[in-house]
């Protein structure tokens, strides 16, 4: 896997820019975003949707999202269909890792971005991205452990997976940095991005083992996580989007991943400069901005102190040079 120390991707191929040129004068871009399971989570799905609106205002491209709603029947037509109809189609999820491996080579006029998983050697018309929401989720262990009134914090995860579990180790390795002594209470996998009532059900338990702080990494199920936060008056770490004016009296802080950004970043780069890193997995790391620690807007009510956030901001340049290797999944 190689990482680009870089905002934006770092220039490996130039595909097609005469054609492209010609092409941008007859008709906007058409890009598709296919979401494997479903909008309304405030979060990951919902910032690839925010990247997309954001491309149709600034570069006219012509943009439709595809929900499959975690129905694997859906996952190879809805991309076929997609990359049938667009010049680019962002695959959002891992479940259409098989499916991108049988199609992508099939169809290779159409660009595919694969986001949050890593694909090598499936094509040159296919770009992956992947991120380091370990070290995000060292920051938010930290700030978990910091705050906490009783040193123990706890976790909920969408499912028992790679992806999942790189938040789970670094924000277990953030949290016992601030307090060798604290604890990390075993991490509840619920098995499902689309509930909150399971989300709700599993920090109440959290809450009730003594943790008075809770990660949520569980999609639309998280949204459950911040209803018994409220209920049980204890606090909860928000996940891709900064998602603390959902609730600011118990949101202390967001472990940002960037999706809409760098989706964004990649279809901008290929209609000004018709640069697309095909066949590449781009490692989308702090130094890129599309992973961070957010605090909400101003005017919010702040658990995490100006003191904590200076801490936090120096770890992260830590951990950008290479001061404190955070541990990984992958």
């Amino acid at each position: 896997m190689k990482k680009f120390l870089a905002v934006l991707l770092s220039v490996i191929m130039i595909l097609s820019v005469t054609a492209f040129a010609a092409a941008e004068g007859e008709a906007s871009l058409r890009v598709a975003v296919c979401i494997a399971e479903a909008l309304g989570d405030l979060g990951f799905n919902d910032s690839a949707a925010d990247g997309l609106n954001a491309l149709k205002e600034d570069y006219g491209v012509t943009g439709s999202i595809v929900e499959c709603k975690s129905d694997a029947s859906m996952f190879q037509p809805a991309l076929v269909a997609a990359a049938e109809e667009n010049d680019v189609v962002v695959a959002v999820g891992w479940q259409f890792w098989d499916v991108l491996t049988a199609v992508a080579p099939q169809m290779p006029d159409t660009l595919f971005v694969f986001v949050d998983n890593g694909l090598d050697g499936v094509g040159e018309n296919l770009l992956s991205i992947v991120y380091t929401e370990n070290e995000g989720s060292f920051l938010a262990g930290y700030i978990a452990m910091k705050v906490s009134a009783t040193q123990s914090i706890g976790f909920v995860g969408g499912e028992d997976s790679e992806t999942i579990n790189n938040f789970l180790v670094g924000y277990k390795q953030g949290a016992l940095y601030a307090n060798p002594e604290g604890k990390v209470l075993d991490p509840v996998y619920v098995g499902d991005y689309e509930s909150p009532d399971k989300g709700k059900e599993s920090a109440t338990k959290l809450y009730a083992d003594g943790a008075d702080v809770v990660f949520a990494v569980a999609g639309k199920t998280g949204l459950g996580v911040f209803e018994a936060a409220k209920e049980q008056d204890k606090y909860a770490i928000g996940v891709d989007s900064d998602q603390k004016y959902i609730d600011p009296d118990h949101i202390i802080c967001s472990m940002i991943k960037d999706i809409g950004g760098s989706i964004y970043t990649t279809v901008a780069m290929y209609i000004e400069d018709g640069i697309f890193d095909g066949g590449q997995i781009w490692d989308a790391d702090m130094t890129t901005g599309f992973v961070s620690i957010g605090y909400g807007e101003a005017g919010m009510t702040q658990q995490v102190s100006d003191a904590l956030k200076a801490e936090v901001e120096a770890l992260a340049e830590q951990i950008i040079a290479g001061e404190i290797v955070v541990e990984s999944t992958r």
